[in-house]
């Protein structure tokens, strides 16, 4: 067997026909769809409204600078995080992330981002929910939630964790 013939048996797999005789799916052809669906994701209404805020919050100097702010104080808190509570700094810190966290979230295209972030989570969540089920129903797909519930508690801080620009 020559080295392009076993590449096409190991990349091809068994699936059955409404006859219910073998088929097999080329990887090449697997692949050309698997672009075909990101470039339709890409030219979905979710994401134009995502890269739209994303591209106003990345230039807004203002944005920017609440940023900045907001990693310094969740830098801060990070570092009396280690002794926990019992840190003479740990509640003041956490307070004025929480703070700043609050005033960036009152931008209002700050806000309007993080709606189009969480529509693009969800289609895609989505869509990955419906590959997996269409393979099997015991393909686990991760949760669409995020762990934790804030900086305090070790989940995602938003703008300052990178959400923002």
């Amino acid at each position: 067997m020559s080295t392009n013939e076993h590449t096409q048996l190991a990349w091809s797999e068994p699936f059955y026909d409404a006859d219910h005789r073998v088929q097999t799916y080329d990887m090449g052809r697997m692949m050309l769809d698997a672009y075909e669906l990101g470039d339709m994701i890409n030219q979905s209404a979710e994401m134009a409204e995502y890269l739209y805020w994303k591209t106003l919050v990345e230039q807004d100097e203002q944005i920017q600078r609440e940023t900045k702010r907001f990693a310094k104080a969740k830098e801060a808190f990070e570092e009396t995080e280690r002794f926990g509570r019992f840190h003479p700094d740990y509640h003041a810190a956490k307070d004025k992330v929480k703070s700043i966290q609050q005033e960036l979230d009152a931008i209002p295209s700050v806000s309007r981002f993080k709606v189009a972030e969480k529509a693009l989570d969800e289609l895609l969540h989505e869509v990955a929910t419906q590959l997996a089920g269409s393979i099997s129903e015991t393909i686990k797909v991760p949760g669409n939630e995020k762990a934790g519930g804030g900086c305090g508690s070790g989940g995602s801080c938003s703008c300052g964790s990178g959400g923002c620009g």
